[in-house]
């Protein structure tokens, strides 16, 4: 009995495995000639290409179904790394690429690309995002094919660049639904905090439960569509002294272990491809 009962665990696991597989990370196959031409651009900064071992920016996109004629939001680009990759792939497409940030500081890293290259970068628009405040500039109800966000929800979560530090990110998860068009798409990357983590610690470390960005999304209206494994990483146990940040490219302990932080590699993330219905 006991060679039964573990055939049938083996089995279960390997069913398991192979239904993450299902939803997992997109064959190579499945990168377009575009979306490797948009990695592989020369416009692209060198150390921001060296971190594409962590980041897979065109598997990831290839798995959001970005296409190049598609009027994309990316949400809070910081200094614009994968606005390297987005803004030359949807202009050869004659796509629209938005940067959207807190304004009107969090658009300065798209800026300076802009002033530094205006014929790669000259067409990003700009909105702000969230919108708090009468006049700012806001991006349409309703007009949007894909909004795309990588590792920030945990900072809406924790209340970043609110002066209160109240979560935020209701109210942020409310505004992307509104922009979207119906059936479009929102397509998350975050570092993953374990599901048996005490939930405390979204609100410090920077790792975020996959279940809390889920609820988050389906109180907002939108319906869950898969998951991929592409930006997993295993060696990563989310339980750092400096949180996420303790990891590269951060390295918030400086020179201390160093050399073992370097090995683990950046953070373990989920990717979460979300649908507006319609």
């Amino acid at each position: 009995m006991r060679h039964v009962l573990t055939f049938v665990a083996v089995t279960a696991t390997a069913t398991a495995m192979l239904g993450t597989a299902a939803i997992g990370a997109p064959q190579v196959g499945s990168v377009s000639q575009e979306l490797k031409d948009a990695v592989a651009a020369p416009t692209r900064t060198p150390a921001n290409s060296a971190r594409d071992k962590y980041r897979h920016p065109a598997e990831t996109l290839a798995f959001f179904g970005v296409k190049p004629t598609d009027t994309v939001v990316e949400l809070w680009p910081g200094g614009g790394w994968y606005t390297e990759v987005l803004a030359p792939y949807l202009k050869k497409g004659r796509g629209t690429l938005w940067a959207a940030a807190p304004w009107p500081n969090g658009i300065k890293g798209v800026q300076n690309l802009r002033q530094k290259d205006s014929t790669t970068y000259g067409e990003v628009a700009f909105a702000a995002f969230p919108v708090w405040n009468e006049g700012e500039p806001r991006i349409r109800d309703n007009s949007v094919d894909v909004v795309l966000t990588f590792r920030n929800v945990h900072n809406w979560r924790m209340g970043y660049q609110r002066d209160d530090k109240q979560d935020y990110a209701p109210e942020a998860f409310r505004q992307i639904f509104a922009m979207l068009k119906p059936g479009g798409t929102l397509g998350i990357v975050d570092h993953r905090l374990p599901e048996n983590a005490d939930a405390e610690r979204e609100k410090s470390s920077g790792y975020i439960k996959t279940s809390t960005i889920r609820k988050l999304a389906a109180d907002a209206g939108f319906e869950f569509v898969a998951a991929s494994e592409v930006n997993a990483n295993p060696r990563d146990t989310a339980d750092w002294p400096k949180g996420v940040w303790t990891l590269p490219p951060s390295y918030s302990l400086k020179d201390v272990d160093r050399a073992k932080y370097e090995a683990i590699g950046e953070s373990d993330r989920m990717t979460l491809k979300f649908r507006k219905p319609g």
